[in-house]
């Protein structure tokens, strides 16, 4: 086994290095190929590797070498293969190979092709590590691995200065995050002598309940999880992140690295569950993204900027189920919201092909005879995300609304409220896009055309994903059960505690009232649609400029005009005192450093005079130096 561990990892790296030492000189199909072939290697030896496990299986601990020792604690470079990692590692290496296909035929006339499937492949790799490492440190590792990578690919076109404006807001938003979880992780060190994840957890029981110190610890991981999986404060990164070519929106901002908050989340699960202080704070924070990321998506134009307030959404989605203590559930969204967004996202990225690379919905309309495939994915991904019955996305999403009426019925109806919000922008952006009269250009009409088969085939393979991924995880009403598969699939990795916590959330509510529950949604789902059809097809509605919005509509379109807020009170404050910095390096610094380097030249001139020639003008001086130390002397005696 640990040759397949290693091979995992290292295969994604061994594509990387050939690529970037050598991809120039290459045909772009061979560095197409060998990045994809690489990437989804690692994905058929997690296959493998998930065949030979079970839900009794334990951790394995694959030990590559004994890092460094501090204060007698030894750090091991390693990795932890179980059912988390597991998961993780199919979802990276299986989206991610789809999504390299993807871009062998989105950036087949790209000037920068083969540094393309270099910043790919050396991201699958960070992300690996991410998700592999046996400890926090790995981890940590694997977190800037893939925040650099996020940074090359969403400023991959870097002669255009607004992307290359994005890719450094993200960085250094992300920054933020990764000082918080740095400290964290400092934290568990110095309290538990160790970062590795079992012994971490092993002894987790010596800190006190909500005490002051885990209340600490978790709060900082999860300020750390914030950053990277986009959540209130530090969300308006992943919006911008768009400017990335599309195959990269769809990996690293909806299936793979924006996820990396949650499994940290889940894989500290024995710190979180003893600071339930701190679980609340994640519910609110949960539920404050998903709304207001909700809100700005019902009135932008551009198609990847819907899909991205769409994902940052329903990460909020996510880290609701983490609040409520929910952890399988939290991960089962995880799983099939990669299938449904990937798929969004590669689709939104084909129907930009076909508009030649136009992403403004106003100019679009009627593709749905143009691309019939693109839209027949695409319609699948929109049903998925939005709830229709027994797609993957609803099936997931129930088991979030559950537990959350499970905690309190408040809950429910916020969430269902959230549901229903997510529906409307969606179907919004599917009419908008694939119905109706075409109003784009003559010459973008003549120029419209279906993807190549590299591009439309991970299209089918997701939608065949979105629509049975829900089956991995059976719904829990089915044959009147609450022990669902996934939730028993993990039971290893979550302590008893934890497990129990969960177990009781999951099967607080009667079926009866379930299934009433499940009717309610159901119908919001339908009625959402038929609303929005007769919107934008029967009335045949426009989307308008933000400028010509008014009132809701206006602060939809205008994000609430918090990217605003943030540049007034963040960084024209920071510009304001690196103008004030300068000032004071240039008014009093140098001028400071002038006056001591002026003095030094006075005083040498001074001395010039003195040292000049004379013999006898030497003595004196020696003379007069001795007198004053033979008189300080006797003064001070």
């Amino acid at each position: 086994m640990e040759n397949l561990v290693y091979a995992i990892v290292l295969l994604p790296l061994l594509g990387f290095l050939i690529n970037g030492l050598f991809g120039k000189n290459l045909p772009k199909i061979v560095v197409g190929s060998l990045a994809t072939i690489a990437v989804f290697g690692s994905f058929c030896i997690a296959v493998s590797l998930f065949m030979n496990f079970d839900s009794e299986s334990q951790p394995v601990i694959v030990k590559a070498f004994e890092w460094f020792r501090v204060n007698g604690v030894q750090i091991n470079f390693g990795f932890q293969i179980d059912q988390l990692s597991l998961m993780m590692i199919m979802v990276i290496t299986g989206i991610g190979s789809l999504i390299h296909l993807y871009s062998i035929g989105y950036m087949s006339h790209d000037k920068g092709f083969y540094k393309f499937f270099t910043y790919l492949n050396l991201f699958i790799f960070s992300m690996l590590l991410l998700v592999m490492g046996s400890n926090y440190l790995i981890l940590f590792i694997g977190w800037e691995g893939v925040g650099l990578c996020s940074y090359l690919l969403i400023g991959f076109w870097y002669t255009n200065e607004e992307y290359g404006k994005a890719a450094r807001k993200a960085f250094i938003m992300n920054r933020i995050g990764d000082l918080a979880l740095l400290i964290g992780i400092f934290m568990i060190a110095s309290q538990t002598n160790a970062v590795d994840y079992l012994t971490v957890a092993q002894n987790a029981g010596k800190f006190e309940l909500d005490g002051s110190v885990i209340i600490f610890i978790t709060a900082s991981l999860f300020i750390g999880a914030t950053g990277k999986s986009a959540q209130v404060p530090l969300y308006t990164w992943l919006p911008d992140a768009m400017a990335g070519p599309t195959p990269v929106s769809a990996l690293i901002h909806a299936a793979t690295m924006v996820t990396a908050g949650i499994y940290l989340v889940v894989r500290s699960n024995f710190l979180f569950t003893l600071a339930p202080t701190v679980q609340d704070g994640i519910l609110l924070i949960g539920f404050l993204t998903a709304a207001l990321a909700g809100f700005y998506a019902l009135r932008q134009n551009d198609i990847k900027k819907v899909l991205a307030y769409s994902t940052v959404s329903q990460l909020g989605f996510m880290f609701i189920a983490l609040g409520l203590g929910a952890y399988t559930t939290a991960m089962f969204h995880v799983m099939t919201h990669a299938f449904f967004k990937a798929l969004l996202f590669l689709g939104a990225g084909s129907v930009i092909h076909a508009m030649s690379n136009e992403q403004d919905m106003r100019f679009m309309g009627g593709l749905k005879k143009y691309i019939p495939i693109t839209h027949a994915t695409f319609l699948i991904g929109t049903l998925a995300i939005s709830g229709f019955p027994l797609l993957s996305g609803m099936i997931s999403k129930d088991e979030i609304l559950v537990a959350a009426y499970a905690k309190n019925p408040i809950y429910w109806v916020m969430l269902f409220i959230l549901a229903a919000i997510t529906a409307t922008y969606m179907f919004r952006l599917y009419y908008l896009t694939f119905h109706g009269e075409f109003r784009g250009t003559e010459d973008q009409k003549h120029h419209l055309h279906e993807s190549p088969t590299s591009m439309t085939l991970p299209l089918i393979v997701l939608a065949i994903l979105s629509v049975l991924g829900g089956l991995i995880n059976l719904p829990h009403f089915i044959g009147h059960g609450h022990y669902a598969k996934l939730m028993e699939w993990l039971k290893p990795v979550l302590t008893e505690e934890s497990f129990k916590q969960m177990e009781n959330t999951l099967s607080g509510v009667p079926f009866n009232t379930e299934m009433i529950l499940l009717g309610a949604t159901i119908l919001m789902f339908f009625a959402v649609w038929f609303i929005v059809k007769n919107t934008y097809v029967n009335k045949k509605k426009m989307a308008l400029a933000e400028e010509n919005y008014t009132g809701w509509e206006k602060l939809s379109a205008k994000k609430l005009y918090v990217d605003e807020l943030y540049n007034a009170l963040i960084v024209k404050t920071v510009e304001g005192l690196g103008r004030g910095g300068k000032m004071f390096d240039k008014g009093i610094l140098d001028r400071f450093v002038d006056f001591v380097g002026e003095g030094a030249e006075d005083s040498g001139r001074s001395m010039k005079r003195i040292q000049n020639g004379n013999v006898e003008t030497y003595i004196l001086i020696m003379s007069l130096a001795v007198g004053i130390i033979l008189i300080v002397n006797f003064i001070l005696q």
